[in-house]
């Protein structure tokens, strides 16, 4: 078993874990880390564990030390220089016409690298721009391309719903989510109704998937034929989560269509 310690290093990001390296550290304190880009300021958002080395992708690197008063002003300051450089680097993308959209800044802990996080529709040559950019700032240039939900992830925005992103709140990292989820919970195939900010199926879809699906395997197919206490029907609807199923049934030349529930019909053939 290994000690470890959870960092993150922005609110809702990806939780890494970190050798606390004989540091009592604690949830919420602030730390200093070694990463592979660098020096990092970070928040522990969980206690020590003892982890099976199975469970690590890697060794892990050590938190340095539980951040001081000073490193605190040095991260802000950092935060301050970001905002600037990304005034600075958009400026910079008009002046070589490249077609990107800059999403976000930031430098290392140690000032040693200087990352731009943009979205663009097709591969962008920014040679020339990292050029112009590390003869700008003096130290290590790296431009990511991220996809649009990390776009929203890191701008954040409401949904529909009226709250602020679950991507941006909340979520450490995003789950897959189909199109068979909507059409298990019977929601309207409608792209906008169904797409988040992003543009890409709403996160929320997963969330009682567990529990859509669970329903659904005691529940017959929309399209069976079933024998119900009105007579035989077939299936035009079904509600999983309060088990009730939706049929037409055909008496003597009468069409009448009732909600049934589950437990009181059986599937024929």
């Amino acid at each position: 078993m290994i000690e470890a310690v959870g960092v993150r290093f922005k609110c809702a990001g990806t939780i890494y874990y970190f050798s606390p390296n004989g540091e009592d550290v604690k949830i919420n304190n602030k730390v200093i880390v070694e990463t592979s880009r660098g020096l990092e300021y970070g928040t522990c958002v969980t206690e020590i564990k003892h982890l099976d080395e199975e469970e690590l992708v890697s060794p892990l690197k050590n938190i340095l030390r539980i951040a001081t008063d000073e490193d605190k002003i040095t991260h802000n300051q950092n935060k301050i220089k970001a905002m600037e450089a990304k005034e600075i680097c958009r400026t910079k993308i008009k002046e070589h016409g490249l077609e990107m959209s800059l999403v976000s800044s930031e430098y290392t802990f140690d000032n040693s690298k200087l990352i731009f996080n943009f979205t663009a529709d097709d591969r962008i040559d920014f040679r020339d721009l990292v050029r112009d950019l590390a003869s700008i700032f003096k130290t290590r240039i790296e431009l990511r391309q991220i996809g649009v939900r990390d776009q929203a992830k890191t701008l954040g925005a409401l949904g529909c719903c009226g709250r602020e992103t679950c991507c941006s709140t909340f979520l450490c990292d995003f789950a897959p989510v189909t199109i068979n989820m909507a059409k298990d919970q019977s929601y309207s195939l409608n792209p906008t109704k169904i797409s988040g900010v992003c543009g890409r199926l709403m996160c929320c879809l997963k969330y009682e998937q567990d529990g859509y699906e669970r329903a659904l395997k005691e529940m017959p197919n929309i399209g069976d034929e079933v024998m119900t206490d009105f007579g035989k029907g077939t299936v035009l609807q079904l509600i999983p989560l309060k088990g009730i199923v939706k049929v037409k049934i055909v008496n003597d030349d009468e069409i009448t269509q009732e909600y049934i529930s589950n437990e009181s019909i059986k599937v024929l053939g």
